[in-house]
């Protein structure tokens, strides 16, 4: 199922063991090889300037009122995990980030995504279009299969298709 990225962020995780809420995931670590969420940094509901980890595979459920994981144990010190090191220094982020074509038109900027629960891999990127290009003010929806390249500075995606014409068919007698 996916779920659109504000619906992740700023959620209780909440312990299966006591039935309580034991802190707060609060933003995604999100992999750019790859769009996959691999954690999220959290606060400690015991110490609030504590700042935690929690790791998407320690995830047992999202359930509308946040996450439920086994216990407070599986939160994790950010040095404990090494193989996220990397990725914290990198501190990649989607939202804001500018979209654009192989053949560099621009399209907009990411303002939101959606994420498959089950894989926690971004299936889908929102992209809020100039008033210009969209008089309507929506956004484009991109699926990561359409992504050709994730830099530092932008998103490339493969050239947008263009309606061509229409012709009448003429009837060949």
């Amino acid at each position: 199922m996916l779920q659109l990225s504000q619906k992740l962020m700023n959620r209780p995780i909440i312990s299966l063991r006591t039935g309580t809420s034991v802190g707060t995931a609060l933003m995604p670590i999100i992999d750019p090889n790859n769009l996959k969420i691999e954690a999220f940094y959290c606060t400690d509901r015991f110490d609030k300037k504590l700042q935690l980890l929690l790791l998407y595979q320690d995830i047992r459920e999202v359930i509308p009122q946040g996450f439920l994981v086994n216990d407070h144990e599986v939160l994790a010190a950010p040095n404990d995990v090494v193989r996220l090191h990397g990725l914290m220094k990198l501190n990649f982020g989607l939202i804001g980030k500018p979209v654009v074509t192989i053949s560099k038109n621009k399209v907009g900027k990411v303002n939101d995504f959606a994420v498959e629960i089950e894989t926690m891999y971004i299936q889908k990127l929102y992209v809020g279009q100039s008033l210009l290009k969209n008089l309507s003010g929506g956004s484009l929806s991109v699926d990561r299969s359409q992504i050709y390249e994730i830099t530092s500075r932008s998103i490339i995606i493969n050239d947008l298709l263009r309606e061509a014409p229409l012709k009448a068919a003429i009837p060949v007698n």
